[in-house]
């Protein structure tokens, strides 16, 4: 075992016990180098990422590769989701050097941590024009041993030009109609037509942008907004994507065609678009929609939930195949033989139509990932339903991929906010009580006395890294949602506290946002970054909640803060609105109001409140805040003065400092919050 037994994160579990003597990233290694006169390997992954796992059994298994790196290095192992501050300064250095990016992530440091040679997967042997992992050893090693004034004018100067990178923030006004609309034309020119989403292969699920475009439809009527966000949905869920046996998403798609995944499942990818589809059936009545957004929740609940009550990062793309080696997607294809033999050949015949399974296969070695293909013919939805069961059956039998057990703060708010709207959207208290669930393991383990967060746990451990701006913003935003859903205003509360944080740790003076607190651990640059990547990015996501807090509470810092922080969606979003649209999004909720829904009752039983506390949180106005509860309740700032209408529940909704007249009538309520 090496220095990584003992640690919380699954990914550096999975190196304890390689030959390299691992260090987790810590003042002592770099001092260790510093003593020792060597430089650094900073190898950075995550635990579902195949290419990780392939370079690890071929390098650092290896006993030969680990003594050459133990001699003449001091090897530091990441995870890049317990450090996303570590993997987000080193890779805006390997992206301005190499022009890509991506994991495993190899770079070479001095002792004061500053880079100097930068790669992602090397190979054993020299392949494709690649060298060998061994040869970039030796070649970095030679280098340090000989030209060491060259490396250190290197490291220096790269950490100069990213010292010069921050962010300028331009007039930091929010953006108007007239970016918005760029946006939306920007989107239109990169759309899919054919097939849905947007650009080429490879195809990530655009959640966020779906959000801003179902967000600016409710908002302005644009069919065309709607248009892309279903089509893109219905693509994507009839796609090999999309589990069609056991619901959720993988990571992405190779093709353009959304056919074949990189089949690791995220939690943040799933609780993303379990939201982004009980979204789109509020605003279509979709029945595709609502079915994917059931069967995604069910998924996470299912197969992501912790004894804890929180929530899995994720599911791995590999698994044993049956013969003994781990081989990705083999938990999830299938041959047109392993059809017959659970189904009988019947009924593998209808499965095979169904589900798009060939004989030649869509995928490797003759096998299928399954679809649901558009086509004319009609099936008998009670057969489907029995075929569908007995192969999730028989599935269930094979060796199922490892999960990542680290449950990360941001992406269990997210997750937190898709269960509790989908829950309350169906009718189904199960997923609201798992979002409750979820939300209290935060409390309990990941805040400290001065509500700081923690950035992950473990079996029950909170780990030692302390949270970024996404934690903070992604949970007050599931706590903002839950708040709305359950009509319990300590969600409210919470969600204050962690924005307070974001105030005064995480903002400057001029308004900008940083992913790190200001008392944080001082790396060469302090990452900064609003452009969304597989998540929503801590900005834009600290904007939406900040807004969200401030409709809730009038609180004057709170909303300016969000405002501010949108100015630099006004300045990317008609540029490069694929990589902004919760900004986007957030700035539709800007621009609609938001809305505040205050909904009393004579007390929270009372049927006709819940009616029409029900049809509140079905309202399509962009980023709506739904405030419920008893009159005279101080539950929420939004029910204040609130007095029941002729002794019966009553909605109040208010927009920009006015109010319409309050109302008991359901219908009334919904034309108030849907145009």
């Amino acid at each position: 075992m090496n220095r990584l037994a003992g640690v919380t994160s699954p990914y550096l579990l999975q190196h304890a016990d390689n030959p390299v003597d691992w260090w987790p990233w810590e003042p002592e290694a770099f001092e260790e180098a510093r003593r020792r006169d060597v430089p650094v390997l900073l190898s950075v992954g995550y635990s579902a990422c195949h290419w990780c796992h392939v370079m690890a059994h071929e390098s650092f298994e290896d006993e030969a590769t680990a003594a050459y790196l133990n001699s003449h290095f001091v090897s530091v192992k990441v995870d890049r989701e317990e450090r996303p501050d570590v993997d987000a300064v080193y890779m805006e250095a390997v992206q301005a050097a190499t022009g890509q990016g991506g994991w495993p992530m190899t770079v070479f440091l001095t002792p004061d941590a500053e880079p100097f040679y930068f790669g992602t997967y090397f190979p054993p042997e020299p392949r494709h024009g690649m060298p060998s992992f061994r040869q970039v050893l030796q070649g970095v090693q030679q280098a340090w041993a000989e030209r060491r004034d060259e490396v250190t004018e290197v490291a220096g100067k790269i950490v100069r030009d990213l010292a010069g990178r921050d962010i300028s923030y331009g007039d930091a006004q929010a953006p108007g109609e007239e970016q918005l609309g760029q946006a939306l034309l920007g989107l239109t020119r990169e759309y899919d037509e054919q097939r849905g989403g947007f650009g080429g292969a490879p195809k990530f699920p655009p959640s966020m942008a779906v959000e801003f475009l179902l967000r600016h439809h409710a908002r302005t009527g644009a069919e065309g907004a709607l248009q892309m966000a279903r089509d893109t949905c219905e693509r994507m869920a009839r796609g090999g994507i999309y589990d069609q046996l056991g619901g959720g998403f993988a990571r992405y798609s190779v093709d353009r065609e959304w056919v074949v995944p990189h089949f690791e499942k995220m939690l943040y990818d799933n609780a993303l678009l379990c939201r982004v589809y009980a979204h789109l059936w509020r605003a279509t009545g979709s029945d595709l929609a609502r079915r994917v957004a059931l069967e995604t929740a069910d998924f996470m609940v299912r197969e992501l939930r912790t004894a804890e009550g929180g929530f899995a990062s994720a599911l791995d793309a590999d698994s044993d195949d049956g013969t003994g080696r781990h081989v990705e997607g083999a938990y999830y294809v299938w041959t047109p033989a392993q059809l017959t033999e659970v189904l009988g050949a019947e009924d593998a015949g209808l499965a095979a139509q169904y589900f798009g399974v060939t004989e030649e296969g869509t995928f490797e070695h003759g096998a299928s990932v399954l679809q649901l293909p558009q086509q004319e013919s009609v099936f008998d939805a009670a057969r489907i339903a029995s075929v569908r069961e007995r192969l999730l059956a028989a599935r269930d039998g094979r060796a199922a991929p490892g999960r990542d057990d680290k449950v990360v703060a941001a992406w269990n708010g997210l997750a937190i906010a898709a269960l509790a709207e989908t829950g309350a959207y169906f009718e189904r208290p199960d997923l609201v009580e798992a979002a409750v669930a979820a939300a209290d393991l935060l409390v309990r383990l990941h805040l400290d006395e001065q509500v700081r967060l923690a950035r992950t746990s473990k079996d029950g451990r909170a780990g030692a890294n302390a949270g970024v701006l996404e934690d903070y913003a992604d949970v007050a935003e599931g706590f903002l949602a839950l708040a709305s859903v359950t009509g319990e205003g300590v969600w409210l509360d919470f969600a204050g506290f962690l924005l307070d944080h974001v105030l005064t740790r995480f903002t400057d003076a001029s308004g900008s946002l940083y992913d790190t607190a200001s008392d944080a651990e001082h790396l060469i640059r302090r990452p900064q970054d609003p452009t969304d990547n597989a998540t929503p990015s801590g900005w834009s996501a600290a904007a939406n909640a900040l807004l969200s807090y401030a409709a809730h509470t009038g609180s004057e810092p709170h909303r300016t803060a969000a405002e501010h922080a949108l100015g630099v969606v006004k300045a990317l979003g008609p540029r490069v609105p694929r990589f902004v649209g919760w900004g986007l999004a957030a700035a539709e909720a800007l621009l609609d109001g938001p809305r505040e829904v205050a909904v009393v009752g004579p007390d929270a039983a009372d049927a006709a409140a819940r009616g029409l506390h029900r049809t509140a949180l079905l309202g399509t106005a962009p980023g709506a805040v739904v405030a419920f509860g008893a009159e005279g309740s101080d539950e929420f700032p939004l029910l204040a003065d609130r007095p029941l209408v002729g002794g019966a529940a009553a909605a109040y909704v208010c927009r920009n400092f006015t109010c319409d007249a309050p109302t008991t009538d359901p219908e009334r309520l919904r034309a108030a919050l849907n145009g």
